[in-house]
């Protein structure tokens, strides 16, 4: 048996620098105002958000940047006295009152678990963590280690009581994990931030979650790269460009975390009802809209149920567009989205929907 770990925060991070470096291609002539950037790591990936202003910029970034520590804080799965890992250690004893913030994520995850039917579901933390993609030598749980953390994911026995703001886990040993939704709800808010300070020209970056206010700051729309699920490491990084102004762009994928057992890839992607990494002949999935914390959840969701349901849920939200890509490297575009994405790669071709 051959194993080997595909993560690494030093790829991550030269990513997002060279993401970036493509995305800001300013040119042109006149007064342009002052660029602010500023990268950290947070919510389990590089983060870097560039904002053009006056001195007043740099601080309206830096409560921004006081924002993601804030929901970090609260929502993350392995901070010990979050919201979310309060929840969790009372699984089946008692509810858990918790900030506003996060009974708003999970109230829209549970939203999304009933529109999705199951496919986006925030339970699957006992299967995050049975498998434990991240971790060195690490082989297939056994199946019975998969039925029986299976037993523990149900979004519908996640209970919420609307006026005193508790969540409740029905049985004991579930748990819950915003990962595929919280870094949505970073971005909307880092942008919400942005905006009330002023900033009318910003890039926002979260790993797979990118969003721009404005256009770019000497006109003309932002060019959002997406990334190759099967770049290696020569040519462009993106087999796609979208235009565009004011949007949020999410891109969930296999490519993102993942392990190789004798040759078979294993990602960070489960399907609530099998227990497995999604297997649904999808590479990658892209979601445009407004909002980032409803193309996050739906991102997922899509690279679970595939290519015929994917189309389905999003002509459902009205709201959404998407980019969908197979492991035989087809790619399906939405029709709201057809005149506004550029494949640049010749080894990807446009499927029909």
């Amino acid at each position: 048996m051959t194993f080997k770990i595909k993560n690494n925060k030093i790829k991550i991070f030269f990513a997002s620098f060279i993401s970036i470096i493509s995305f800001l291609l300013l040119s042109g002539c006149g007064a342009k105002p002052k660029k602010i950037q500023k990268e950290i790591f947070s919510l389990n990936t590089v983060i870097n958000i560039t904002v053009y202003g006056d001195e007043e910029a740099e601080k309206v970034l830096q409560r921004a940047i006081n924002r993601i520590y804030e929901i970090e804080n609260r929502m993350s799965a392995t901070i010990s006295k979050s919201d979310v890992s309060l929840i969790n250690q009372n699984a089946g004893q008692k509810p858990v009152k918790v900030h506003d913030d996060t009974f708003f994520v999970i109230q829209k995850a549970l939203e999304y678990g009933e529109l999705t039917n199951g496919a986006f579901d925030i339970s699957i933390y006992p299967l995050v963590k049975l498998w434990d993609i991240k971790s060195q030598n690490k082989n297939i749980p056994a199946k019975e280690e998969i039925n029986d953390a299976l037993d523990l994911v149900d979004y519908k026995k996640i209970k919420l009581n609307f006026d005193e703001k508790t969540v409740f886990l029905e049985k004991e040993g579930m748990s819950i994990d915003l990962g595929g939704i919280a870094k949505g709800y970073a971005v909307d808010e880092v942008r919400k931030t942005l905006e009330e300070g002023g900033i009318k020209y910003a890039l926002i970056y979260m790993g797979g979650d990118i969003a721009v206010i404005g256009n770019k700051p000497e006109g003309g729309l932002w060019r959002i790269g997406i990334e190759d699920p099967r770049y290696q490491n020569e040519g462009s990084r993106h087999f796609a460009v979208i235009e565009g102004a004011d949007l949020s762009v999410v891109t969930s994928g296999d490519y993102q975390r993942y392990i190789e057992i004798d040759g078979k890839r294993y990602h960070h992607i489960f399907n609530p009802y099998t227990g497995y990494p999604a297997e649904a002949n999808v590479m990658s999935t892209t979601v445009v809209g407004k909002s980032s914390i409803d193309a996050d959840a739906l991102a997922t969701a899509i690279f679970v149920l595939g290519v015929d349901e994917g189309l389905k849920i999003m002509e459902k939200t009205n709201e959404f567009d998407g980019i969908i890509v197979t492991k035989d490297k087809y790619v399906y575009i939405t029709k709201g989205l057809k005149d506004k994405v550029d494949i640049i790669k010749k080894e990807y071709n446009q499927g029909n929907i």
